[in-house]
C-alpha cells in the first residue's frame, strides 16, 4: 500500500487537543485538511506524523510548545492608551485586533483587559506555551 511521502499532496482528518483534554481545532464537520508534505504549511511535527502513513491509517503526536507556537513572552503583553485606539472599535476582552507595527507589518493582538484609560493587549499566539496533541488520519494522497 502506498505511503505518504515528502512532496505528496495529502488530505487528512485531524483533531487538536490541549493538555487539559479540550479540543482547540478539528476537521470534524468540514472537508479534510489538504496540504503538501514538506511544504511548510503545517507544523513540522504534524507533517512528521503524516509522512509514512497509508490511506486509512492514523497516528498521533504531541508537539511541545517550543516546537509549536513557542513559549509565552510577557514582553508581548503591553498597554495602549485608549485615546490611541479608533473610537469606532467595539472593545471587548477576548476580541482580536490587527495593529500596524513600527516596521509597517501587521500583527494580530488580543484584548486581554480594558481599564479606564488604557487597553492591555497580548501579542502572543493564543496557543503559545501550550503542548499540542494531534490525532490524524490520512484519508487521501491526491494524484
Amino acid at each position: 500500500m502506498e505511503k505518504a511521502k515528502s512532496g505528496d499532496l495529502v488530505r487528512v482528518e485531524y483533531k487538536g487537543i490541549l493538555e487539559d483534554g479540550s479540543v482547540f481545532d478539528s476537521s470534524e464537520g468540514s472537508d479534510p485538511l489538504e496540504f503538501k508534505l514538506g511544504g511548510g504549511m503545517v507544523l513540522p511535527g504534524f507533517e512528521q506524523i503524516v509522512e509514512g502513513l497509508s490511506i486509512g491509517e492514523s497516528g498521533s503526536t504531541t508537539i511541545p510548545s517550543q516546537e509549536a507556537y513557542g513559549q509565552r513572552n510577557e514582553e508581548w503583553i503591553f498597554p495602549v492608551p485608549k485615546d490611541q485606539i479608533p473610537s469606532d472599535l467595539n472593545l471587548e476582552v477576548g476580541k482580536s485586533l490587527v495593529m500596524k507595527k513600527e516596521d509597517g507589518m501587521e500583527a494580530e493582538v488580543l484584548i486581554k483587559e480594558i481599564k479606564d484609560d488604557e487597553v492591555i493587549l497580548d501579542g502572543n499566539h493564543p496557543l503559545a506555551g501550550c503542548d499540542l496533541t494531534f490525532e490524524i488520519k490520512l484519508v487521501e494522497i491526491v494524484k
